[in-house]
Formats: C-alpha cells, sequence, structure tokens
C-alpha cells in the first residue's frame, strides 16, 4: 500500500480544510466551476472521474472470468452479499438512522439526499481497493481477480436498476436518464478505455504494462483528492453549520461494512472454503467502490448535495475501517480454519 493509500484519511481530511476553506474565500469562482454542465454532467468533474477510475479499471482482466468456476462457493457468497444483501441494508440502515433516529439533527431538506448518497455507496462493490485488501490478508489472488472481473461486469446492468429500485420504494424521486448517463460514462465507457488501454500495454509486454501503471496511479489518487476539495467547497457553508453531520453519517456505514463482512466470512466458514478464499471474499462485500458513487451523486443530485456528502464520508472511513476488517481476518484465521479443517475430515 503506497503513502497514498495508507493515510487517505488523512488526505481526506486535509481535503475538507482545505475545500472549506477555499469554498469561503472564493465563493463565486466554485460557482463557475458548478455551472460547467453538459446534459446535467459536470464537465471538470466528469474528467477527474475519468482520471480517478481509468488507472483502477485498468487493473481488472475480464479473461479471469474463465476462473469463477473453480471458486465457485466463494464466488457464490459474494455475489450474494453484494447484490443481494448490501445495497437493502444499507436502505434499511439509512432510513432507520437518518429519517429515524438521527432525523432532528440533520438538515430536514437533505433528509432523502442522504439516504441516497448511502445507496449509491452500497449499489457499487469495491474495484481496485480491493486488491489491497486482499493482499494484506494474503487472499488468493487469482480468486480475487476473477471475483472482481465479475463483480464489475454485473455492475454495467445491475447498478441503475438496483439503485433505481430503492430509490423509488424510499420515495426519493430520479431523473432515469441521467441514472443511466452514469452508468454510460462513469462505468461502461471507463471499462472500454481502460480495457483497450490494457490490451495496447500488454502487446508491449508485462513490464510496459506494469510501468505505465506505476506511473498512472498518483494521478487516479490526486484526482480524488482534487474532486473532494471542490465537493467540500460546495459542502462548507452546510457542514460549518452542522459539523455533527459527517459523524452521524458514517454510523450507518460502518454497521453495513461490518455486516457484509461478517456475512461473507461466516458464510464461506460454514461452506468450507479455504481462508484465502474467504478473506477477499468478504473484504470486497465489505468494501465499496466510492468513486463510482460520488460520480453519481454528483450528476444525480448535484454538488450540493447531501448524497454527494454521504458518498464523500464513505472515502473519509474507508482506509481505517478495512484495515480493521483485515486485521480482524487475519487474526481469526486459527479460529476459522479450525472449522474448515474439521469439515474436510
Amino acid at each position: 500500500m503506497n503513502i497514498f493509500e495508507r493515510f487517505l484519511t488523512i488526505w481526506v481530511f486535509l481535503c475538507i480544510v482545505v475545500g472549506i476553506a477555499l469554498g469561503q474565500i472564493f465563493p463565486h469562482f466554485f460557482q463557475i466551476i458548478g455551472g460547467l454542465e453538459i446534459a446535467k454532467v459536470n464537465i471538470p468533474v466528469g474528467l477527474l472521474i475519468w482520471v480517478m477510475i481509468i488507472p483502477m479499471l485498468l487493473k481488472i482482466d475480464f479473461g479471469a472470468l474463465h476462473q469463477v468456476k473453480e471458486h465457485w462457493k466463494g464466488i457464490g457468497v459474494t455475489l450474494f452479499v453484494n447484490w443481494a444483501i448490501k445495497p437493502f441494508s444499507m436502505a434499511l440502515f439509512g432510513w432507520f438512522f437518518i429519517k429515524y433516529l438521527f432525523a432532528d439533527y440533520l438538515p430536514a431538506d437533505q433528509i432523502d439526499s442522504y439516504i441516497a448518497g448511502l445507496i449509491l455507496l452500497a449499489a457499487a462493490p469495491c474495484t481496485a481497493m480491493v486488491f489491497v485488501w486482499s493482499s494484506l490478508s494474503k487472499g488468493d489472488p487469482y480468486f480475487t481477480l476473477s471475483q472482481v472481473a465479475l463483480n464489475d461486469t454485473i455492475m454495467i446492468f445491475a447498478f441503475a436498476p438496483i439503485v433505481g429500485i430503492l430509490l423509488g420504494i424510499a420515495n426519493i424521486s430520479i431523473p432515469w436518464d441521467t441514472l443511466f448517463m452514469s452508468v454510460l460514462l462513469y462505468i461502461l465507457i471507463p471499462v472500454l478505455i481502460a480495457q483497450v488501454w490494457r490490451f495496447l500495454l500488454l502487446q508491449k509486454g508485462e513490464s510496459a504494462y506494469q510501468n505505465a501503471l506505476a506511473k498512472i496511479t498518483p494521478f487516479s489518487i490526486s484526482a480524488l483528492l482534487l474532486t473532494l476539495v471542490l465537493l467540500f467547497a460546495f459542502q462548507g457553508e452546510a457542514i460549518i453549520k452542522q459539523p455533527l453531520v459527517i459523524a452521524l453519517l458514517a454510523i450507518p456505514i460502518l454497521l453495513q461494512v461490518f455486516l457484509n463482512a461478517g456475512v461473507a466470512y461466516l458464510m464461506n466458514r460454514q461452506l468450507g472454503v479455504a481462508h484465502c478464499i474467504a478473506a477477499p471474499s468478504c473484504l470486497i462485500g465489505a468494501s465499496n467502490f466510492f468513486e463510482l458513487a460520488v460520480a453519481a451523486a454528483i450528476s444525480l443530485f448535484g454538488f450540493e448535495s447531501g448524497a454527494a456528502l454521504a458518498t464523500v464520508v464513505g472515502v473519509l472511513i474507508e482506509v481505517p475501517v478495512m484495515l480493521l476488517v483485515v486485521k480482524i481476518v487475519n487474526q481469526t484465521k486459527p479460529w476459522y480454519e479450525l472449522k474448515v479443517t474439521k469439515s474436510t475430515k
């Protein structure tokens, strides 16, 4: 894990401070940036999102999909958690905590928007950082690669319908054309660009591919941080008035992480799956593709929306909470393997 990934929470916190300060000092400048839109897509943010996402998608080998059958139990658990539990549990947590328990402490006009942001966050399974979590937990790299490739393939088709259904259940109206446009701009097109680029690089050899990854990865993190500065420049006024908002939004996200990681870990153990498969299986079920969630929230609800802020809170707590999950998975390996060993005798 490089210095940007290891200390991502610190960088995000600094972006909060810098963004709020700049937003208060240069409000008209950020209003101009916010108005640079075509078909409800903010051009500067759209470009930043591409710079952010494409290097991560460059790591995905869709050729690994043929390996899915070799680890069908672990893959099945991952798919069940990611698509049958995760978005729906987050919608439930959002309703309970944001609309009911914390409603008196949050701005009333942003309640639905906060819930929408949480749903967007949960509907996008992790794509890039899961390789880091898998490595730290000594997960099987081939399983990790195949499950990420499969999840990304499913996400192209399932992200918009799941988000649309859950927002509809929550009585949150969205422009469906903008939602599908977000899928096209921030999933399908970046995937195609990344795969063509990956193919061309690998034609030159593995070393050319690895060198390109090393050079462009810092641009990805830099684009993420710059996007966050823009977001907090717009969110500054609301955060200054109600600084408790970030802490309250973090609670359902944290609960969702531990719920999904725990369910996936226990299901894999019950099925007798090896620990090197169970670890990345539960980690991808717990983490989120927050870059996509941030992009979709901005497109659907705008810079100043509660949805955008909710997805950014996901970025803020991603690294420390996932490192904690990795630590739990590693420390419970003897307990996990005791059950697996007995089941195979």
